[in-house]
């Protein structure tokens, strides 16, 4: 083999020369989705839906009880019982949080206040992996050992553990606790909404995430330092009520479908925002970070 052969040939085989994905017309995601099959795309179930209703709008979450199954058993119990209705955002901290709910729900004195919720829960910070269908990320993770999504949540595990946990990115709902671990009931919640604080990954458990909604959280007014507590109550955000979506009549609800995150579609959107080659982009990274991966959701086409 001559040199030159010899040359062209390496190329090839380390992908630089001549590679089938280099001579595939670019795609951007919003072309992917909108040429998706429907089958690559979901029902929210209005079981795992809350209704979050400020004055600005209607904040959807996806419960997560694949993960955390007590507590989001005790906040469905507190949705039926309009536990949060009436209460407050009390908090919003700058490139982080804003928390929400009764902020003492969790002491003792208040216990009567809960109404039939459980007033003292297990943490659940971590599930073990079995039974769990792993869709990874390709690229590294400066926070665990692979990333990528479960039934749509953003999550992380160890193989040689044997767990798998959500991750805190932008629009993570958790359980407020004290110190102790086990000292969540989901009486008062937070929803992330700065950069996304991944130390408290298996520190807190996670109860689910916001998925349409969260331009009326990210724009609250900011409180004071140093953790964004409101000093006085007229600073605060009411909220209208807290529901589950299947105790509203079904013209009440927002229908939504989420992309399934082991489609085709969401690899080749996961893909195209990895390597960018539109007329913008002069470099493409080669690199995307699990929290710089949106979940794309749309209202049904024939909603």
């Amino acid at each position: 083999m001559s040199t030159r052969s010899l040359a062209l040939a390496c190329l090839v085989a380390l992908g630089i020369a001549g590679s089938a994905s280099a001579a595939t017309p670019y795609r951007s995601p919003q072309q992917i989705l909108d040429a998706s099959p429907a089958a690559d795309w979901r029902t929210l179930d209005p079981a795992n839906t809350l209704y979050l209703e400020l004055d600005g709008g209607r904040v959807i979450v996806e419960l997560a009880p694949a993960f955390a199954p007590q507590h989001v058993g005790n906040i469905r119990t507190l949705a039926r019982e309009r536990f949060w209705d009436g209460l407050s955002i009390y908090r919003s901290q700058d490139n982080f949080v804003v928390q929400f709910g009764d902020p003492d729900g969790e002491e003792p004195a208040r216990a009567k206040s809960l109404g039939t919720a459980r007033t003292h829960l297990p943490a659940e910070f971590e599930r073990a992996s079995a039974g769990l269908s792993f869709d990874a990320l390709p690229d590294r993770d400066g926070w665990a050992a692979q990333v990528g999504f479960v039934d749509g949540f953003p999550a992380a595990r160890d193989p040689a553990a044997g767990k798998t946990w959500l991750a805190h990115c932008y629009g993570t709902l958790g359980a407020g606790r004290n110190n102790d671990e086990d000292s969540s009931i989901g009486a008062e919640l937070y929803v992330v909404t700065g950069q996304s604080p991944r130390q408290l990954d298996r520190n807190i458990t996670v109860v689910g995430r916001v998925v349409k909604g969260m331009e009326l959280l990210s724009v609250i007014p900011r409180g004071p330092d140093p953790m964004g507590f409101y000093e006085q109550a007229a600073q605060r955000t009411p909220i209208r009520s807290i529901r589950l979506a299947s105790e509203l009549p079904a013209a009440e609800r927002t229908p939504l479908q989420l992309l399934r995150t082991d489609s085709r579609s969401f690899r080749d959107v996961v893909e195209a925002r990895r390597n960018r080659r539109d007329d913008f982009y002069k470099r493409p990274a080669g690199h995307i970070d699990l929290c710089n991966v949106p979940l794309p959701v749309r209202t049904p086409p024939q909603a």
